[in-house]
């Protein structure tokens, strides 16, 4: 299957520059995952689509303010450093802009001297290993003078940071927000408990490799990026429950699919697992775990439009999305919804 099998056009004006309020009232689009029936609602309509022991499960991730914004000690060189990953006590994988000038040895400071970064190695694919200095804790340091990581598409300055955080985020270590979220309000999250469906919550770190484009031809032979994933034994708990009583397994996000798919790997039923995942699911590879999903509208030729493919199929994907366009939907990370499931 090659790579341009997954592209759509799609003009600047659908891609959403700013986040909709309130958040539950983006549209959403309902797609059968079978038949490729379409649907037209509003995200809060989803306690509707939802049933009496369904589990929906949430990824509780949370962004770092990772966009670090400042310059050369002792000179005015300007740098940006952007947080991937921790590898280690006050040790991170960064990008870095300009690369030219963040070579080893050299130290940066940041938010008028709170923070100071030395550049210790310059990593395969040109990512920079960086220590950092600073007093007190290095989360409240970046509070302080952090910057939300906006996917590159995003070009308009977001007014509020929590609306790049879900209501229900809580551990920190995000690049990216898990963006189907973005929709519930803590309000729609407890009607929906209140009607019968275990919430639950697993933990992905999105890395910026999310929106790494796909550069082969073969959709086989692309490298896939390694997330940090946590799967509590209590959400796995109510995954084989819900299994074993026909009910649906809803994943709220490729990321929260990814990570039970990960734990799917090693059978049923499901167990608390740790670890790193590189998994790539696309048409041919079998979902063993979710029975629906609810998602945003992804990047044309993206390893996401891929995974919604395995589920749904490419081509009730692609003419969902061409339908999308004829309804004015806002497509990526502040865009609109779809809930890919069997209507009937």
């Amino acid at each position: 299957m090659q790579t341009h099998d997954f592209y759509y056009d799609l003009p600047e004006k659908f891609i959403a520059q700013t986040p909709f309020e309130p958040r539950d009232s983006s549209k959403l689009m309902v797609l059968d995952k079978e038949t490729g029936e379409i649907e037209h609602k509003i995200f809060r309509d989803i306690i509707d689509l939802l049933c009496p022991g369904d589990v929906l499960v949430l990824n509780d991730s949370r962004v770092l303010p990772a966009r670090l914004l400042g310059r050369k000690k002792d000179t005015e060189g300007a740098m940006e450093l952007l947080l991937l990953e921790q590898k280690g006590t006050d040790i991170w994988e960064t990008l870095a802009k300009p690369g030219k000038k963040a070579k080893p040895q050299t130290r940066f400071v940041f938010g008028d001297g709170l923070l100071e970064a030395e550049i210790l190695d310059v990593l395969e694919g040109g990512n920079r290993l960086v220590k950092f200095f600073y007093e007190g804790n290095f989360y409240e340091v970046l509070e302080k003078i952090g910057n939300m990581p906006l996917p590159p598409y995003i070009t308009e300055k977001l007014e509020n940071p929590e609306r790049y955080q879900t209501v229900y985020s809580k551990d920190l270590g995000s690049a990216a927000a898990p963006t189907a979220g973005l929709h519930f309000t803590k309000e729609l999250l407890q009607r929906i408990k209140e009607k019968g469906i275990d919430i639950e919550y697993v933990t992905l770190h999105v890395g910026l490799g999310t929106f790494r484009p796909v550069k082969v031809d073969n959709i086989t032979e692309h490298k896939m990026h390694s997330e940090h994933y946590f799967l509590p034994q209590k959400t796995a708990d109510a995954v084989n429950r819900c299994k074993k009583e026909g009910k649906r397994v809803v994943a709220v996000g490729t990321t929260s699919c990814r990570t039970l798919e990960t734990a799917g790997l090693s059978g049923f039923p499901l167990k608390e697992c740790e670890g790193y995942t590189d998994i790539f699911i696309y048409p041919g590879k079998k979902i063993n775990v979710i029975d629906s999903l609810i998602t945003n509208f992804h990047l044309p030729e993206s390893t996401l439009v891929m995974l919604v493919s395995a589920l749904a199929g490419r081509e009730n994907i692609l003419n969902a999305y061409e339908e999308a366009k004829k309804n004015n939907y806002r497509f990526f990370s502040f865009g609109d919804a779809m809930f890919i499931t069997k209507f009937r």
